[in-house]
């Protein structure tokens, strides 16, 4: 989530000296000023800043908290980063798993050439929907004509046999084309998926837009840590099993947040894979609570929107 700089002079380009001062007169305590300097010259001043907010005073006082150290707000970035590098891995085999089960289903049913599966007649007949069906059939021909040919697979399949099965073309479309193609299937084959997953039919059709939104921050490097999604998660068993809070009849956790995202993953991954992605950002947490003398590890946590007993969501039955 891109966050506009608060500085007065922001579209200014300030060299890397300024850029330590600005950071400086903040109340920012920098012991190894060379070091800053490369870290602000390969991880870029802007990015960096945007971790700050955890170690200011106040959102009226921009100002760094008494004692706030160059290594935390660093550190703020490492995890940020590596927390990325872990929930990408497991979007990619959601993705994955995604795109094999589409293709398994609707060429089981629809037939594996591009003129029997990419039929109008194959999707819904919601006239409200009758334009989107059209347009996204368009976007797969063209992703299909476009990224085709740079695929040793599916260049195969069309020299070889004149037609590239839908199990090969979900290769070169997109996540996010995936994860529409799910809301215009007839009725009956978005259940035949969602029971796949054992989650109901519409709720997996809020999972999957999210899914495909934070995939695409991921492999922009975009700020993760405090992004929150435009559309919460439907309540789930685990929010009370966890005995997450709640405000205004809400919870404050795991509804538009990271937490919201593992319980997606919680729900979408095997058992065996969401332990592994536990224990990897158990310990991405662990090591930032081990850099962070300012603040608390628990702040973060909440900014995250991880409840502090996170860890107990691993030893709940997946299918709650």
């Amino acid at each position: 989530m891109t966050r506009n700089n608060s500085d007065s002079n922001s579209k200014i380009f300030k060299t890397l000296d300024e850029q330590i001062d600005i950071l400086k007169k903040r109340g920012l305590i920098i012991e190894d000023v060379d070091a800053a300097k490369q870290i602000l010259l390969r991880e870029n001043y802007f990015f960096l800043s945007g971790y700050r907010h955890l170690l200011l005073k106040s959102k009226e006082d921009k100002n760094y908290l008494p004692g706030a150290n160059f290594r935390e707000l660093y550190a703020l970035f490492n995890f940020d980063r590596q927390i990325r590098n872990v929930i990408f891995k497991n979007l990619l085999i959601i993705e994955n798993n995604i795109k094999s089960i589409f293709s398994y289903q609707l060429s089981k049913k629809y037939g594996f050439k591009e003129k029997d599966y990419l039929k109008p007649s194959n999707f819904t007949n919601n006239p409200e929907k009758f334009r989107q069906v059209n347009d996204l059939i368009k976007k797969m021909k063209r992703q299909i004509r476009i990224n085709g040919s740079q695929h040793s697979a599916t260049k195969h399949y069309q020299t070889n046999y004149g037609y590239i099965p839908l199990w090969i073309v979900v290769k070169v479309l997109s996540f996010g084309i995936v994860c529409e193609l799910y809301t215009i299937m007839k009725k009956e084959d978005q259940i035949e998926i969602s029971e796949i997953y054992n989650i109901p039919s519409e709720t997996l059709s809020i999972y999957l837009p999210i899914l495909a939104n934070y995939r695409n921050l991921c492999a922009h490097e975009d700020i993760l840590y405090d992004y929150k999604t435009n559309r919460p998660i439907p309540d789930t068993t685990y929010h009370n099993l966890l005995n997450i809070s709640k405000l205004d009849g809400e919870y404050i956790y795991g509804k538009d947040d990271l937490f919201a995202l593992t319980i997606i993953l919680k729900k979408m991954l095997s058992t065996e894979e969401f332990k592994l992605f536990i224990n990897e950002i158990t310990y991405e947490i662990d090591v930032l609570e081990g850099k962070l003398k300012t603040i608390k590890i628990e702040k973060v946590l909440n900014v995250i929107g991880f409840p502090t007993n996170f860890k107990e969501i691993s030893y709940l039955d997946k299918e709650l």
